[in-house]
């Protein structure tokens, strides 16, 4: 589906693109977007003309673009190979976050004329100035045509974009004549924060000496090449929880897989665990589904993979919280394939028992998200993703779990494969009531999503959202 289309700047190798596109962000899907760029011959607005020279293209997921907030990629051709050197950068920035967004209005007085035959056709350039002293393009405004005393349309902003959150950021405005061959002549600039346009704009005095560096050295007399006037200052805060994942907050995942005998002989074919050479067992759909998602925020790409209900070499004892890996010291595996691989790795060296309990595996992640919650930075999240084939056995001690968890910074998943009957398993689910502790403790937030598997095989993407209920806690 075709989204939108940048402006066309024209007579440049080195394009920066002001159009921004809104796109609708949803954690729980696996969102994969495409970007063209085409060198237009002047046809009509629309995805391409087929007069436009295709210059390369890019592939990424959106979840890629927000985890990283800027991607550079190469351009590639048709057949995958490169366009020469080319590159395109996309940046990410959240315009309902908590960060809010802006409402900007600009004009003009007496600026230079640096036509010969007319006046100028003046337009702004308001830029972000990066922690490496490099300039971000926020926005560009329209062209006002032979007009000395320009009046630019309002525009919006988020405060991500504008300044990054940091209300003393420094800003550069730049002014410009445009020209059709994309030589535009300098007029003038200045430089500003957001706190100080607040302030000025309170005050009534919002407005700037817009000068050239070059006339100001060389002209003893040069005061100036007009003025620019903040009209009008409109700031609009909301939240969301896009602003912990694009502050740096990175997702811990945790999968738990259940070994219980229910589940059937790994050897028989109609075991859930039964490995299939040609087709991947409900286990391995589930953890894939959700792991392709959440390896997007975790930038390690390390996920820690558990098991429950097993017996487990040397020595067979029943374990509720094993290792797939059999590394005790080290329960990670690289990415969600490495997952896979110990998985399949394990299914053969361990025994099937029982019973089906979680609260330790619960209790394990709550304690080092009980950690991080402690260094008051926020900058770790923790999912769990349970995978199992019934009813927990120990149902009192696994609602105590979460209720002490539901005040930390997690959440669970909870996929129930096979045709066991899960209606039990809606009481953790907490959207029939608030979830309760056997001694009346109610959690603080729901952090738990129940999902059967087997009726929504085709569709499981759109019912995982435990996560972005995450947005509610706080350090």
């Amino acid at each position: 589906m075709w989204v939108d289309r940048t402006e066309v700047v024209r007579s440049s190798l080195h394009p920066v693109f002001s159009k921004v596109f809104t796109v609708d962000y949803y954690f729980e899907e696996v969102q994969k977007l495409r970007f063209e760029v085409y060198d237009t011959h002047g046809g009509p607005s629309g995805l391409s003309c087929q007069e436009d020279d295709f210059l390369g293209g890019m592939e990424c997921t959106l979840g890629q673009i927000v985890a990283q907030k800027k991607v550079t990629r190469p351009l590639l051709l048709k057949f995958g190979r490169n366009a020469g050197k080319s590159t395109i950068t996309v940046i990410a920035e959240d315009i309902s976050g908590n960060n809010g967004y802006v409402e900007l209005s600009f004009r003009a007085r007496k600026l230079d004329d640096k036509d010969l035959f007319s006046k100028s056709d003046p337009f702004l350039e308001l830029y972000r100035v990066n922690d490496d002293q490099g300039l971000q393009l926020v926005y560009r405004t329209e062209v006002v045509k032979n007009d000395l005393n320009p009046v630019w349309e309002p525009f919006k902003v988020s405060l991500s974009s504008l300044c990054s959150c940091e209300e003393t950021r420094p800003l550069k405005c730049l002014v410009w004549d445009y020209d059709s061959r994309g030589k535009h002549d300098f007029i003038g600039e200045f430089s500003t924060t957001f706190e100080e346009m607040q302030k000025a704009s309170g005050e009534g005095q919002a407005q700037w000496d817009c000068v050239n560096p070059k006339y100001k050295q060389k002209r003893r007399n040069y005061k100036n090449s007009g003025v620019v006037v903040l009209a009008d200052l409109k700031f609009h805060r909301v939240y969301s929880f896009l602003d912990y994942i694009m502050g740096g907050c990175q997702i811990h995942f945790t999968v738990a897989i259940d070994f219980t005998a229910s589940n059937g002989d790994p050897r028989n074919s109609c075991s859930l665990h039964y490995i299939n050479p040609y087709q991947p067992n409900e286990y391995l759909k589930a953890l894939v589904c959700v792991g392709e998602i959440c390896q997007d925020y975790d930038s390690d790409k390390r996920f820690s993979a558990l098991g429950f209900g097993a017996r487990i070499p040397p020595k067979y004892e029943v374990s509720h919280d094993f290792a797939i890996n059999f590394n005790p010291e080290d329960d990670e595996c690289e990415g969600i394939q490495g997952v896979v691989e110990a998985y399949r790795n394990c299914v053969p060296r361990v025994q099937l028992y029982g019973p089906t309990n979680v609260a330790p595996i619960i209790s394990k992640v709550a304690r080092v998200a009980a950690a991080e919650e402690r260094t008051a930075e926020a900058s770790q999240y923790y999912i769990l993703l349970i995978l199992t084939d019934g009813v927990v056995t120990d149902m009192a001690d696994t609602r105590e779990a979460i209720v002490r968890a539901s005040r930390l910074p997690m959440s669970i998943i909870i996929v129930g494969v096979g045709n066991a009957d899960f209606t039990d398993m809606q009481v953790l689910d907490g959207d029939d009531g608030v979830l309760r502790s056997p001694r009346g403790e109610p959690a603080l937030r729901d952090i738990v999503q129940f999902v059967p598997f087997r009726e929504l095989k085709n569709a499981i993407l759109h019912r995982l959202r435990a996560v972005p209920e995450a947005g509610a806690f706080s350090t």
